[in-house]
């Protein structure tokens, strides 16, 4: 019998982040797979109540909280102790938890105290004859492992989009308290605030429906003989503040700063998709610009509807990478695009 811990932590709001209601889902599925097994929710924040009330229907046995000012932003030595004390309070044998910043940095180190194993980035997870079985991606997601564990406590670290966020009805949760007792290493750190960029220049958006990519071909001369480095600026972000969408971007596009060459002044190496760069999940894609770049390409393997806009129909995007591909200026498309959108 395994004895589950899901774990979260709040948002600023005290809401749950997307991610954790994902990973809740993956909870359930695996209590439901395992005979005898039990599901305990354990969170953590400034306050819980709302988020507690938001899954009190999900079907767990208990509410674990560790809550108060210590634990209202992301912070190590705090982090760590309270996921520490809820596993022992919980008994747990496996422990789920969606990866964020901030338990990809403090979980590590409770798996320490607690001499248990960590697997981070799971992509699947199933049970076979009673065994539970996990996924994970490896070599710049171009080989995927399947494997399990007998040391017990394990803690899973679940990757966003894998499964589908829960939704249930909220409802008054009967949570208990647990309680740490507060260290100088608590104080030790202490956080003054939060930067973040304006909404207007965010353009890495998790959440969002789809994800634009924008490949070397912006910056390089057009059909003119000249370079539109402003112009695709503007378009670019016309098309993510009307959309909404996420920007993605090529290794080669994010390199050229580097070479001295003209750059998208928004444009970082964080929006690197593939390649050393983040493997986006989203329900559509649109990659523009772009010249079969296979490290690109590998880093898309999770889009559900792929589709791409280029000028040479023998591309190597062309050859099997896209769902639908259309043979055009992105220039000329991307500004019919936006001027429909803004009609809207």
């Amino acid at each position: 019998m395994e004895k589950i811990l899901f774990i979260a932590h709040t948002e600023q709001d005290g809401t749950l982040p997307a991610a954790a209601r994902e990973t809740l889902a993956a909870a359930l599925d695996l209590v439901n797979k395992i005979s005898g097994s039990t599901l305990t929710v354990g969170l953590i924040g400034q306050d819980i109540k709302a988020a507690a009330d938001s899954i009190a229907t999900c079907g767990a046995t208990s509410f674990l909280a560790v809550s108060g000012a210590d634990f209202a932003t992301s912070r190590y030595s705090s982090d760590a102790a309270a996921v520490e004390a809820l596993a022992k309070k919980a008994e747990a044998t496996i422990v789920l938890a969606p990866t964020t910043s901030r338990f990809s940095r403090a979980i590590p180190g409770a798996v320490q105290r607690l001499k248990g194993r960590i697997e981070t980035h799971i992509s699947g997870m199933d049970v076979v004859d009673g065994t539970i079985q996990v996924q994970r991606w490896y070599y710049r997601q171009r080989m995927v492992a399947t494997q399990t564990r007998v040391q017990r406590p394990w803690f899973l670290l679940i990757d966003g989009g894998v499964f589908p966020a829960w939704n249930g009805t909220a409802a008054a949760a009967n949570v208990e308290a647990v309680t740490i007792q507060s260290g100088a290493d608590f104080s030790r750190t202490t956080v003054l605030g939060v930067q973040s960029a304006s909404e207007n220049s965010q353009t890495i958006r998790p959440d969002a429906d789809i994800l634009f990519v924008a490949g070397a071909g912006w910056n390089k001369k057009q059909s003119d003989g000249q370079l539109h480095t402003q112009e695709a600026e503007s378009l670019i972000l016309g098309f993510l503040a009307n959309s909404n969408s996420s920007l993605g971007s090529t290794k080669s596009l994010v390199d050229q700063s580097h070479e001295g060459e003209a750059v998208l002044s928004f444009m970082s190496h964080l929006n690197q998709v593939g390649q050393t760069g983040s493997t986006p999940r989203h329900q559509k894609g649109l990659a523009t610009c772009c010249h079969g770049e296979e490290p690109h390409a590998v880093g898309w393997r999770f889009i559900n509807e792929r589709r791409a806009i280029n000028l040479d129909a023998n591309c190597g995007w062309a050859q099997g990478k896209a769902d639908v591909l259309y043979i055009a200026d992105s220039f000329k498309v991307m500004q019919k695009v936006n001027q429909l959108l803004a009609e809207k």
